[in-house]
């Protein structure tokens, strides 16, 4: 089932999808009000409210080689940054191009919606605290992430996160092709089955040691072949299953 944050003409919601009508939910987790509304009439928005944005890098082989080499040694551990929440920007936002850089790059990704509370859960338990999957592209400043001290810059400036279009509830994430696209021309392609810590080990993972809470983001790995952006270009993130993220570059 599709669930979905909107906005309407009497404030925002969510909702659930079922043949082109959005039936509103009394709440994230809640139930149908039995008021609907024709999904053209309403606009999406990320289909989350996180308290934190949790993401792990370099978790694909190819990403890996791509960015240390062939001789990249694979991880041993996730490994774990975070972005701000003041980057979430939901489908057809503008992705923001800060003057401030030269090297904006596009990251797409599988990202996880936690359900409720997760802490110092098993990888067994791990997928009962999900509410859904969405696609998600890790928007970096990649000359910053190259020079400043800390990454707080490259990942965390406004926009710099968008997701969406809604959250699949009903899916398994251990088979589902990923394919980011800029201006319709294919830039990468991967599986969510050659994720090097799978959905169940990351979240097991983050929650050994960071609580999250309903609502919370967190996003899996990007496959290999990021790139460049410019202004002006269309950047669809598309995963089996779930749909497509459709964000457009503009002056930031």
């Amino acid at each position: 089932m599709k669930r979905v944050r909107y906005q309407s003409i009497d404030g925002v919601h969510w909702g659930e999808v079922e043949h082109d009508v959005v039936w509103q939910l009394t709440g994230m987790v809640g139930r149908r009000s039995g008021l609907r509304t024709p999904l053209p009439d309403v606009t999406l928005l990320a289909p989350c409210e996180p308290r934190m944005i949790v993401c792990v890098g370099k978790n694909y082989l190819g990403h890996v080689r791509e960015m240390g080499g062939a001789g990249a040694a694979r991880p041993q551990e996730p490994g774990i940054f975070l972005k701000g929440v003041n980057t979430l920007i939901g489908p057809g936002d503008p992705i923001p191009y800060p003057a401030w850089s030269e090297e904006l790059h596009y990251e797409g990704e599988l990202a996880v919606v936690i359900a409720r509370r997760l802490s110092r859960v098993s990888e067994e338990q791990a997928l009962a605290y999900v509410l859904g999957f969405t696609c998600a592209c890790d928007v970096t400043a990649r000359d910053k992430q190259r020079s400043d001290l800390q990454w707080t810059r490259a990942k965390s400036a406004d926009g710099f996160c968008p997701v969406g279009p809604w959250l699949e509830t009903e899916l398994e994430p251990g088979e589902l092709e990923l394919r980011t696209y800029v201006n319709g021309e294919l830039r990468q392609q991967g599986n969510t089955r050659d994720l090097i810590f799978g959905v169940p080990a990351l979240l097991s993972y983050v929650s050994s040691f960071m609580t999250l809470e309903a609502g919370d983001l967190v996003l899996t790995g990007t496959p290999e072949g990021v790139g460049p952006l410019v202004i002006g270009d269309e950047v669809e993130v598309a995963i089996s299953g779930i749909g497509s993220l459709e964000n457009t570059v503009e002056v930031g």
